[in-house]
């Protein structure tokens, strides 16, 4: 595992995880949609059930996406920071790698993909 990483390497993954992130966002807004549409075509119990279990996913889900977000961005000023305080070399200066941030993103996508799949089975179900 890596304990340190070049200031620009782990600055493009910063932005690569924010990307990521914009991109389950915008996600979780389709999945509300089709969300919406299920609901207004279906008034079986059942369905609603699992309606609002998808619908409270979703804000979990967003919820967890601002949570990482804002650690990435922490983690950027923390780096623009360094950078600030000796601008010498940048590009060939060390900072400890960012591991936590790393492990929330990829456990993010894990499950959001789960909960995404099992989304497209319901939804292929009752759409």
């Amino acid at each position: 595992m890596k304990t340190e990483e070049k200031i620009y390497d782990q600055h493009a993954e910063h932005t690569n995880w924010l990307s990521k992130m914009k991109f389950y966002t915008d996600e979780i807004s389709v999945i509300k949609n089709r969300l919406g549409e299920i609901a207004s075509k279906n008034t079986d119990k059942e369905v609603l059930a699992h309606v609002e279990h998808f619908q409270n996913q979703m804000i979990i889900q967003k919820n967890n996406i601002d949570e990482i977000s804002h650690a990435i961005k922490m983690d950027e000023e923390a780096l623009q920071n360094e950078i600030k305080s000796n601008p010498t070399a940048v590009d060939h200066r060390k900072v400890a790698y960012h591991a936590k941030e790393k492990e929330a993103v990829d456990s993010f996508e894990k499950n959001f993909n789960e909960i995404r799949t099992e989304f497209k089975t319901f939804a292929a179900k009752w759409m």
